[in-house]
C-alpha cells in the first residue's frame, strides 16, 4: 500500500526536479556549480525514499580546494543519497551514453560532467587528461568513483588507479567519501527506511612516500574501516 503511494509521488517529483535542473542548465550551460545544485536537490529525494541522511563534512573541505573525491559506489540509489555532499565547483565523470537519457542524461551534461568513452580505450585514458585540466585551469574538483561500478553489496570493491593518477598529476589533495551500507535496505512498502551516513574524510596529500599501488590500498583499507565504523553506528541508531 505505502508503495502504491509512494512510488507516483517519487516519480513525479523527480522530474519537476529535472524540468528545472534542464531550465537552470540552459541558462547557464557548464557552469562551475551546476553539479552541486543538482547533487543537493536529487538528494532531497531521500526523505520520499523513507531514507534521513546525514552528512558529515570537515569545514576545510567546505573552505578549500579543489580536491578529488572518491567515493564508494553501492547502487543507483546514489543518486539519491551520496550527491547530496557534493561541493561547489565539483564535477564527476560518467559514461558518454549518459547524455542520450532523455532529461536525466541532457541535464547531467549540461551540467559540466565528464563524458568518458569506455569502448574507447585511447579516449578514455584522455579522460584523466581531460579532468586535470579542469583542476588546474579551471579550479574545479573532480568526484570520482574508484571501484568503477556499482558493488550491489559484495562490500568495497578493489580500486582502479585512475582517481590516483589525477591526484598525482595536479598535487590535488584527495577526500574520500564513505557512505554507510544500503545494500537491500530500502522497502518501497516501508515508511522509515532508517538513516545513511555521509561521512568525508580530511584532505590527504599524496606524497612520495607511497607508491600510486600503495595509495590506492591505503585509501581502499582506510574507507573500508570507516564505512564498517559508520554501520555500526547507524546500527546503534536503529537500536535506540
Amino acid at each position: 500500500m505505502v508503495a502504491l503511494i509512494r512510488i507516483p509521488v517519487i516519480a513525479v517529483y523527480f522530474i519537476l526536479i529535472n524540468i528545472f535542473l534542464i531550465f537552470m542548465c540552459l541558462v547557464r550551460p557548464f557552469h562551475r556549480n551546476n553539479v552541486c545544485t543538482a547533487g543537493r536537490l536529487y538528494s532531497t529525494t531521500a526523505r520520499l525514499f523513507g531514507l534521513k541522511l546525514e552528512f558529515r563534512i570537515p569545514d576545510d573541505v567546505k573552505q578549500q580546494g579543489p580536491f578529488v573525491f572518491i567515493g564508494n559506489h553501492q547502487n543507483s540509489f546514489d543518486i539519491f543519497t551520496v550527491c547530496g555532499a557534493a561541493q561547489p565547483g565539483t564535477v564527476t565523470i560518467g559514461k558518454k551514453s549518459l547524455k542520450w537519457i532523455p532529461i536525466f542524461g541532457w541535464v547531467y551534461w549540461l551540467s559540466g560532467n565528464i563524458l568518458i568513452d569506455r569502448k574507447n580505450s585511447n579516449k578514455a585514458r584522455g579522460t584523466i587528461d581531460i579532468a586535470a585540466q579542469k583542476i588546474k585551469q579551471k579550479k574545479l574538483s573532480v568526484w570520482m568513483f574508484p571501484e568503477g561500478t556499482r558493488s550491489y553489496g559484495r562490500g568495497l570493491l578493489p580500486f582502479k588507479t585512475g582517481a590516483f593518477k589525477l591526484a598525482k598529476l595536479t598535487n590535488a589533495p584527495v577526500v574520500s567519501i564513505c557512505a554507510s551500507n544500503l545494500h537491500n535496505k530500502v522497502k518501497l512498502n516501508r515508511w522509515d527506511n532508517g538513516t545513511l551516513i555521509i561521512d568525508m574524510a580530511k584532505p590527504v596529500i599524496m606524497d612520495d612516500s607511497k607508491s600510486l599501488k600503495e595509495w590506492s590500498q591505503y585509501f581502499h583499507d582506510t574507507m573500508q574501516q570507516k564505512i564498517e565504523q559508520l554501520d555500526r553506528e547507524v546500527t546503534t541508531k536503529k537500536q535506540a
